[in-house]
């Protein structure tokens, strides 16, 4: 007889059950946190500050794909992808709610594994989970995330604000999320043809890592912060680095020169991009999106304030709108960027 316990059905517990299970080991560490889970509403007080809020769904067979994502970096995922979007207004965050999509099939151990690496992007970040809601799902999971931050009115960075002659920069290495993805996706195909082969995956460490267990930049805000700088536009890299620059271009009226060996991109994912799947690194990095670092244009005067205290990359510079938005290679050529990140429909 297998010493294996029997896994808990979702309906023996309930759904405030189940809630209060999930949740039970969650302390709230930030004084703004007035209330959390476990009444109609959470109470959060901000005082005079500005709060922010975004919120982002991931569904099964679209953003995720349970074959070879394990449900604890999923969780993990599930919240660092909304709290970069917080940062990427140059705020912190604070609070999170978490709502869930459940089939009846999902054994409630399985739900306390996602919530797992739930807890553990709250407890690494410093934000608190304070509500929720759970539903049945006939079509997959699906996890809703909504982050809440606050900052002060003069010290939010927005899209709209970048100035001919901004340095446009960026934080991290670009297209490793990517690649990482094609690597799971291809190591499920092999799995599928053959499911006695195990997964080949030594050697390709940082690219799953980037794709699997991202990070929101929230060590930058606080840098920012310490040096007085406030970028003029700002905006998180989750849909590929020309997407995300085009849409800072679009909503403040400018233009940008993108230079193509200054973008930075890891050896690792350089290397297998050129040689496994013969594609351009330059094209992961501009189109591969999920990388969730920085892009941001700052004046020369804020540039030099955090060039040598923060890992930043200049890439490029804003320039009129009539000049269109290029990239140059290194040979000096320019070509017009286009939008080919990720769509969801």
């Amino acid at each position: 007889m297998s010493d294996t316990p029997k896994p808990t059905q979702i309906h023996e517990l309930g759904e405030f059950g189940l809630i209060k299970r999930l949740t039970k080991d969650f302390e709230s560490v930030n004084e703004s946190t007035i209330l959390g889970v476990g009444d109609d509403a959470a109470i959060i007080r901000y005082d005079q500050k500005s709060v922010l809020v975004s919120t982002d769904l991931l569904i099964e067979y679209i953003h995720f794909d349970l074959a070879y994502v394990p449900l604890k970096h999923l969780g993990y995922k599930a919240v660092v992808v909304n709290l970069s979007d917080i940062c990427a207004m140059n705020a912190f965050p604070q609070q999170i709610t978490v709502s869930l999509g459940l089939s009846s099939s999902f054994p409630v151990e399985a739900i306390e594994e996602l919530y797992e690496g739930i807890k553990l992007a709250c407890k690494i970040y410093g934000v608190d989970l304070v509500g929720g809601d759970t539903t049945s799902s006939r079509t997959g999971l699906m996890i809703s995330v909504t982050a809440m931050g606050s900052a002060e009115a003069d010290k939010i960075s927005r899209r709209n604000g970048a100035k001919v002659g901004d340095y446009v920069c960026v934080t991290g290495d670009f297209g490793a999320a990517y690649l990482g993805l094609q690597i799971l996706e291809r190591e499920k195909q092999v799995w599928k043809d053959n499911p006695e082969m195990k997964p080949q995956l030594d050697g390709y460490s940082y690219l799953v890592e980037r794709q699997l267990k991202p990070e929101a930049r929230k060590d930058v805000i606080r840098l920012f912060a310490e040096a007085g700088v406030v970028p003029n536009a700002m905006i998180d890299v989750s849909d590929g680095l020309s997407s995300d620059l085009m849409h800072i271009c679009k909503q403040s009226g400018v233009g940008a020169r993108l230079f193509e060996e200054n973008i930075p991109i890891n050896k690792q994912a350089h290397q297998v991009a050129m040689e496994e799947f013969k594609i351009s690194p330059t094209t992961c990095a501009l189109s591969g999106g999920e990388d969730y670092e920085l892009l941001f244009c700052l004046s020369e005067e804020d540039f030099k304030k955090v060039d040598e205290k923060l890992d930043i990359k200049l890439v490029g510079r804003i320039v009129d709108e009539s000049e269109g938005m290029k990239l140059f290679d290194p040979k000096g050529q320019s070509f017009d960027l286009v939008a080919q990140g990720w769509n969801h429909f």
